[in-house]
């Protein structure tokens, strides 16, 4: 094999520092491209196979599910971590949304690994997916650069840019520390299991999140519906440090404050502890007799089923999470986010629409 020769080619330079640092970046680059490339035909091959037996069933959904949940527990019982439904299902997402990626004339050199393929299958925009596929392989992102550039709707931001360049060194300097990770891949969890261990001038994320502000303050205050501006950037001095409540607005028709944080990013559960603190802060400090408890809302690029489910949100009946785009969704675009939406609020509330 070319890599076998080519880690054969490492020899003696006369600066035994040197030679013995490249022989094992060497093997570990090796170690990962193989271990990568079986990784990733492994999860491509099962969903293509369940994907396969989902054609067998009359009601195909169902069955579907069905089979997804016992091929869960079997494999689960027969080699343990790995193989939970959620994984199962991000396997048939994968081939579907990957169906070639085996045939193309490139595809055999130039596959990503697995964390990139399952940063990819969030986004649900085809154009925008193929984009980040191809930018990640030219540029050659690691995984941790391209989760932030999906996070941070950077192909919609480039889009509308008038200036790219500055949208680009930006984004360069901000994940500068991720592409200089050289053990990324080691360290990931999900490798250790399958090893069987255990329009503007610019629009920069700054702008971005400015912009994002003052249209949702405009926005709110034409709902007409009892909302009265409180303060923007509200400043929070507490024993662990200074904060900053980027919107409060009080509706006198609920008789409460709403607070709005926004996130350039995917929801965290340190945004959503942030937002309880808030919360909790605002009922001991501003309410006042007659007032309803505060609410809070995180406004984020990108919500989270497992936040609804496993964080604070869930049966808060005062916290919720919604996500904003930087461009006009199609028609199909927005009935898909309207039901995962309604999805997260049902996990969220433990309920059933």
């Amino acid at each position: 094999m070319k890599q076998d020769i080519e880690i054969l080619k490492a020899g003696n330079t006369g600066d035994i520092f040197k030679d013995v640092q490249n022989i094992i970046e060497k093997t570990q680059k090796y170690a990962y491209q193989a271990v990568n490339m079986a990784m990733v035909q492994r999860n491509w091959l099962l969903g293509k196979r369940i994907a396969d037996e989902e054609l067998q069933g009359e009601n195909r959904a169902e069955y579907g599910k069905e089979v997804i949940k016992r091929l869960a527990k079997y494999l689960t019982e027969l080699y343990g971590k790995g193989f939970t439904k959620s994984n199962l299902y991000q396997f048939v997402q994968f081939y579907k949304f990957f169906p070639d990626i085996f045939h193309a004339a490139s595809g055999k050199s130039q596959i990503l690994s697995w964390t990139h393929y399952r940063f990819l299958l969030r986004v649900t925009d085809k154009e925008a997916r193929d984009w980040y596929m191809q930018e990640a392989m030219n540029e050659l992102w690691s995984a941790r650069t391209l989760d932030r550039n999906i996070s941070s709707q950077y192909y919609h931001r480039l889009l509308q840019s008038q200036n790219k360049q500055t949208t680009k060194i930006e984004m360069k300097q901000i994940t500068a520390p991720y592409q200089q990770d050289k053990l990324e891949f080691i360290k990931n969890p999900v490798v250790a299991e399958f090893l069987g261990l255990s329009p503007n001038s610019d629009f920069s994320e700054t702008k971005l999140e400015s912009s994002i502000i003052t249209h949702i303050q405009k926005f709110v205050m034409e709902l007409g519906k009892g909302y009265a501006f409180v303060a923007r950037q509200q400043h929070i001095k507490t024993d662990m440090g200074d904060y900053f409540i980027d919107l409060v607005f009080y509706n006198y028709i609920l008789k409460c404050f709403l607070l709005i944080d926004l996130k350039t990013a995917r929801i965290t559960h340190q945004d959503v502890g942030q937002m309880d603190m808030y919360v909790r802060m605002y009922d001991s400090l501003k309410r006042t007799e007659g007032d309803n408890p505060t609410i809070g809302l995180i406004l984020c690029s990108e919500t989270s089923e497992d936040m609804a489910r496993y964080s604070v949100l869930h049966e808060n009946e005062r916290l919720f999470q919604a996500r904003y785009l930087t461009y006009l969704p199609t028609v199909d675009q927005l009935k898909e986010e309207i039901e995962l939406q309604k999805e997260i609020f049902r996990l969220q509330q433990n309920k059933t629409l």
